[in-house]
């Protein structure tokens, strides 16, 4: 019996950038109907692959293929003439225009001008058939994360795609919100279109795949049906190449209080101002910020951080008021800091590793005396936290640009945690690492834990907070809706917390 011609296949493609093989003889088949599960480690080649098929890059051996036909796709529009669409993790929408007007730009029209009611009654059609239902005279800067990425896949819809490449789609949408999500795609393979789904939250791939295919080192190590007996352990285990066990949160009393916030404010034009937000975190503690992206989050790290003044209220590290808190004065009194942009505020990319792990530093001893840099110190305790810290990179000297994600969050932690701080404020520090690497950070701040330290995980990563913290605080639109045991929270719970439906205040 002959196989069903797939709705994609990509054959043995082959993508070499220098002396690094991103892919290697990588075979992928879609078929009408699926929702392919796309896994792998941090450089495990899926982005290269999907740029491949984006247009992005031109393979160096190896052939696309839609609906048994080779085609040649040199940039994303030759992808969007055959049909692929691709939603990324960030948005490509201008806020000062309508729904309506994002999905008519850079569209002909006839005869130069463009068909405002068509496109109305195509808005509705793709409402009514995927469940992805938009006002099309909102102005998109009102919309919410969840609906800007709805407006995203609509506008690849609009195009006329048949396959759509979704890369960690849920990573800032609340539980409600992914659910309406995984609404619509189900919707999708009903109509016979095809899904690739890069996710690193498991859970969800099992929730929403009908197969997997899982990279390592650029080539494909397995194709697995989405059957019951395919664990979440198992395919953590494909991806990385060994056994993880789970991380391990042994019960605790927690003791003084490292970290107060009492009726903090801020009053920032642009920025989501907190009102009177007040929390305590203590000694062998992790309280994690739970809630959608900017409703405050990063405003609650710039404080706590030193990075932005306060308009109300008063901050206090283990019992010392900090009236004007600034970067120097949090790290003097202990305050470690993984922000939420490695790639921007953590570490400068443009220069050496060396550069950017000592910089905070950088004018105090060991790495100098009297003005003047001891490049000796400076080179051994980088090297000492490579080690120490599994850091892959070619040694201190290497740009630190060239880092992956999950090693560059590495150099960030050995960086703050070489000073052993009683706070650590660790924003986002999971987002786009992969299971390996994740479950090293958690180890880390599980050890701060136990030595009595105190940690504020901001994270929009509700398994994450799940696994780690011991209270979860709610905020929305710049208040806390609430602050929870984390064994008398749940997701549902939680998530309504974060939609502004729940919780009290």
């Amino acid at each position: 019996m002959n196989e069903p011609t797939p709705l994609l296949a990509m054959r043995g493609i082959c993508k070499r950038f220098g002396a690094v093989q991103a892919n290697s003889a990588v075979d992928i088949t879609v078929q009408p109907g699926d929702i392919l599960g796309l896994l792998g480690e941090n450089g495990a080649g899926k982005t290269t692959l999907m740029n491949i098929l984006f247009g992005a890059y031109s393979p160096d051996e190896g052939r696309i293929e839609i609906d048994g036909r080779k085609v040649n796709i040199h940039n994303s529009a030759a992808a969007i003439a055959h049909g692929v669409g691709m939603v990324h993790q960030h948005f490509h929408l201008v806020p000062r225009h309508t729904v309506l007007e994002n999905l008519l730009v850079g569209r002909k029209g006839k005869r130069g001008l463009l068909d405002a009611d068509a496109a109305r009654r195509r808005l509705a059609e793709i409402g009514r058939h995927f469940q992805l239902i938009l006002d099309p005279d909102r102005l998109v800067g009102d919309l919410t994360i969840g609906e800007q990425q709805r407006l995203e896949i609509i506008k690849a819809l609009f195009a006329g795609a048949r396959i759509l490449i979704l890369d960690e789609p849920t990573a800032a949408l609340t539980p409600q919100e992914a659910d309406g999500l995984f609404d619509a795609l189900r919707a999708m393979a009903a109509e016979g279109m095809g899904v690739i789904f890069i996710s690193h939250k498991l859970q969800e791939v099992r929730a929403i795949t009908s197969h997997v295919t899982v990279m390592r080192h650029g080539r494909v190590v397995a194709n697995l049906e989405n059957a019951p007996e395919v664990s979440r352990h198992r395919l953590a285990e494909l991806m990385c190449g060994r056994e993880l066990t789970p991380a391990v949160k042994p019960e605790r009393q927690p003791g003084r209080v490292l970290l107060r916030l009492d009726r903090v404010s801020t009053r920032e034009p642009g920025r989501t101002n907190l009102a009177e937000v007040s929390l305590d975190v203590r000694a062998g503690e992790i309280l994690g910020i739970a809630g959608v992206s900017g409703n405050g989050q990063r405003e609650l790290a710039d404080i706590v951080a030193g990075m932005l003044p306060l308009a109300g209220g008063t901050l206090e590290i283990d019992g010392t008021p900090v009236p004007g808190p600034s970067a120097r004065r949090m790290q003097a009194l202990g305050v470690g800091r993984v922000p939420e942009d490695r790639m921007v505020t953590g570490l400068i990319t443009s220069l050496p590793l060396s550069d950017s792990m000592v910089l905070p530093r950088i004018g105090a001893p060991p790495f100098s005396r009297r003005g003047v840099l001891d490049h000796g110190a400076i080179r051994a305790f980088v090297e000492d936290q490579i080690g120490r810290f599994g850091i892959k990179a070619a040694g201190p000297d290497v740009r630190a640009g060239t880092l992956s994600g999950g090693n560059l969050q590495k150099a960030l932690l050995a960086r703050e945690l070489a000073w052993d701080p009683l706070v650590l404020l660790a924003a986002q520090p999971t987002r786009g690492l992969d299971v390996g690497a994740a479950r090293f950070v958690h180890d880390l701040f599980l050890q701060l834990r136990d030595r009595d330290r105190a940690v504020l995980l901001i994270s929009e990563d509700l398994e994450e907070i799940f696994t780690l913290a011991d209270r979860v605080a709610v905020m929305y639109e710049g208040r806390i809706a609430g602050i929870l045991d984390i064994g008398d929270a749940d997701v549902r719970t939680v998530g309504l917390m974060m939609a502004g439906a729940g919780g009290t205040a």
